[in-house]
């Protein structure tokens, strides 16, 4: 008798265990790879899995020894697995986005194609702003983006916070103002420096053991109580690090300099004592670090004449003055201040360009036809003697009316300007004129009123003629040797088109169509896009929009062009008093008309870079005191609905642009009771689950407020009710 034959396994069986099999052994060993420098025995794999079945779970130990003889893997003595897969390693900038995780922005692009994800448990104590090493895991999280784990901080970025003080009866906490710091700073009471409950105050971090969930820290400085706008201010200034008076030596310095100007500096200048000059500068404003010379010349051509303070011939090398002009990198101009960058003997004294007083300058002298063409030009140093002083608002008037001091002049350099404007933009140039808001304050800095700042002719033509001369500046130095020789520029590279199709996408949600398919053609398209919106609600949502999507300018002494405006080769020349990197160009460009060779360009890079983070510095600074006020200007507001339009959407609230006062604040999805809303990401909205209701960038919407809060300086808004119920009580801090 026959033995019965052995009954085959289908394949189709077989070949489902092991894709089982393979497919449980991706899992553990992408497990572990993202987890790398961490081991795990076969239980703490399965429950970090969720593996429930028993055949899965009786595998989990084969797999692992077969990943062990593959190298895949490592064993420790005690059947620990880790994985073997190298990380990378990058150093970066910490970029703390909400209290649940962090970027890392690589110092290297080259090194990793994006950020690194960081959560916030393996940020190791990093804070924003600070310089990191990483390891990056092998594998991509669940987020599908690049993930990995702070190994040591470098550099702290800062270790002063401002933030109000809360005090319970045994222990005190300094919450931070600034939004990106997300722990609240634990302060002994005996280092509260007699800072009473909701004063604000500077505290410096003092210690974070590793296992702490928060630093604790001391308090250095009592600003004042919470909500007073000084104190308010104060604590602008000290979250962004802007200083609050000048060191004693560099004081000391500046008085010391001599008001004399010798014969012998004025001979070895070109005198334009004689010649028509006159400064053209805001109402308020002090510092005048420019004027205009205006003659007829024989030939029929005009002289145009754009002088410049002198600063460097008062601050000189390696001085206190410098070092501190160095230091601060640019003036401040807060809603209700200006942290100037030099001291008041120099910037409204000495360098300050006022009438009737004989100043030294830098200047870049023109020679016009009458279709503004440039048909020569000359730089060097001059001495001048301003014969006026207007305000804005006087010289418009003098052009408006055609009467008054100089009337003939400034009406011949407006027609001049508009033609030099003209030709810039037919050469490519962007026109982007941004909504700029002021507030008028009392004596106790409580905002009255809120206007927006109207662009005139003369404010473009100012403008032109200070563009014009920071432009052959450039061209000046660079064409000695083609761009060899070391020199600050002011470059701004040419958009990214993919950012440039997101915004057009944005513009159409607005009505606006914006065709940016080529390079070539994205001015005009702009240009357009800025006339049809001027004076439009969507007006300032779209100007800034726009920005956002450009890249950023910045000071190099690489030699590239500025694509904003349309220039080859730019630099900053015309405001010394208020800009370093101007100050820098001064003192090359005296050294190369003296015959100087060109510096090694490593210590001036290094200054650009310095000046360029200053700027931003700057610019961060002079928002938050606009925010601050806006936040305290609605928190007094009248209490009624306001138009708006929508200007932002994310995940957790809809961002909107009060028409009215172009104050912007948030209403938060969750507390829109209507109906829950899901975010569609690729189209920026918000669709409602029941009712479908779709909530839109760009849609213009009702709102009023409900609550404002100066720490965080947000506005928090909701849609109105259309139906006429009162609004419900506010709340303000």
């Amino acid at each position: 008798m026959g033995r019965k034959p052995n009954k085959k396994k289908s394949p189709k069986h077989t070949k489902g265990k092991t894709n089982d099999s393979a497919s449980l052994a991706r899992k553990i060993l992408s497990f572990l790879d993202s987890n790398y420098g961490k081991e795990f025995n076969a239980k703490q794999i399965i429950k970090k899995l969720e593996i429930r079945d028993s055949l899965s779970k009786g595998a989990v130990e084969p797999i692992l020894f077969k990943l062990l003889d593959s190298g895949a893997v490592s064993k420790s003595p005690r059947n620990y697995f880790s994985s073997t897969k190298e990380p990378g390693f990058i150093t970066g900038v910490v970029d703390y986005v909400n209290p649940r995780f962090a970027f890392v922005v690589p110092d290297d692009p080259e090194a990793c194609e994006e950020d690194i994800m960081v959560k916030e448990a393996d940020l190791k104590q990093a804070l924003d702003g600070d310089k990191v090493r990483v390891m990056i895991y092998p594998v991509k999280g669940k987020t599908g983006r690049t993930e990995g784990r702070v190994l040591e901080i470098i550099e702290r970025c800062r270790d002063e916070f401002v933030g109000r003080v809360e005090i319970s009866p045994r222990f005190a906490f300094v919450v931070p103002d600034f939004k990106k710091m997300h722990k609240d700073i634990f302060v002994h009471r005996g280092d509260l420096l007699g800072a009473q409950h909701n004063e604000k105050v500077i505290v410096k971090l003092t210690e974070w053991r590793e296992n702490d969930k928060n630093p604790t820290g001391k308090v250095i400085r009592v600003l004042g109580k919470a909500g007073v706008h000084e104190v308010e201010i104060h604590s602008i200034m000290a979250e962004f690090g802007l200083p609050f008076e000048y060191p004693k030596e560099a004081d000391s310095e500046a008085n010391s300099i001599s008001d004399k100007i010798t014969a012998k500096e004025i001979n070895s200048r070109k005198d334009f004592r004689d010649v028509t000059t006159f400064t053209i500068d805001p109402v308020d404003a002090k510092d005048f670090d420019d004027a205009i010379s205006y003659r007829q010349l024989e030939n029929g051509n005009l002289e145009i004449g754009v002088h410049i303070a002198d600063v460097t011939h008062y601050v000189k090398p390696k001085t206190a003055l410098e070092r501190e002009a160095y230091n601060r990198a640019t003036s401040v101009y807060l809603v209700d201040r200006t942290i100037p960058m030099l001291p008041e003997r120099l910037s409204n004294g000495l360098c300050s360009l006022r009438p009737k007083e004989d100043k030294l300058t830098f200047a870049c002298v023109f020679e016009m036809d009458k279709n503004a063409k440039v048909v020569n030009h000359w730089i060097g140093r001059t001495v001048i003697h301003s014969d006026r002083r207007f305000s804005y608002e006087e010289a418009q008037e003098n052009i408006d009316q055609q009467s008054g001091d100089f009337f003939e002049e400034l009406s011949l350099l407006n027609e001049l300007a508009k033609k030099v404007r003209k030709q810039r933009f037919d050469h490519g140039a962007v026109n982007f004129e941004t909504v700029e808001v002021k507030f008028k304050l009392d004596e106790k800095g409580t905002p009255l009123g809120l206007m927006v700042k109207e662009r005139k002719d003369i404010h473009k033509l100012i403008e032109e003629f200070m563009l014009l001369a920071n432009k052959y500046v450039a061209e000046f130095i660079f064409k000695k040797r083609k761009g060899a020789d070391t020199f600050v520029y002011r470059t701004h590279d040419s958009p990214d088109l993919e950012r440039l199709e997101i915004f057009s996408s944005f513009a159409k949600r607005f009505g606006h169509a914006v065709q940016v398919e080529s390079e070539g053609k994205i001015s005009s398209a702009l240009n357009k896009l800025m006339d049809e919106i001027q004076g439009k609600p969507e007006q300032n949502v779209l100007e800034q929009l726009a920005i956002r999507s450009m890249a950023k300018a910045k000071y190099t002494t690489e030699p590239k062009g500025h694509f904003g405006l349309a220039f080859a080769h730019y630099t900053h020349f015309t405001s010394p008093i208020r800009r370093y990197p101007d100050m820098m160009v001064h003192r090359l460009l005296e050294h190369y008309l003296e015959g100087g060779k060109s510096p090694d360009p490593e210590s001036w890079e290094q200054k650009c870079v310095h000046s360029s983070e200053r700027e931003k510095r700057a610019a961060d600074a002079e928002r938050a005191s606009i925010k601050y006020k806006q936040v305290e200007y609605m928190s007094l507001a009248e209490e009624k609905d306001y138009d708006g339009i929508i200007s932002g959407i994310t995940e957790w609230g809809v961002f909107v642009e009060i028409t009215e006062t172009k104050c912007e604040g948030m209403i938060r999805i969750q507390d829109m009771d209507d109906d829950y809303y899901d975010f569609d990401q690729k189209n920026m909205r918000l669709i409602g689950v029941r009712t479908k209701k779709m909530i839109t960038l760009g849609d213009k919407v009702m709102v009023r407020v409900v609550n404002t809060d100066i720490d965080r300086r947000t506005i928090d808004l909701e849609f109105a009710d259309h139906e006429g119920k009162k609004p419900r009580s506010r709340s303000f801090r």
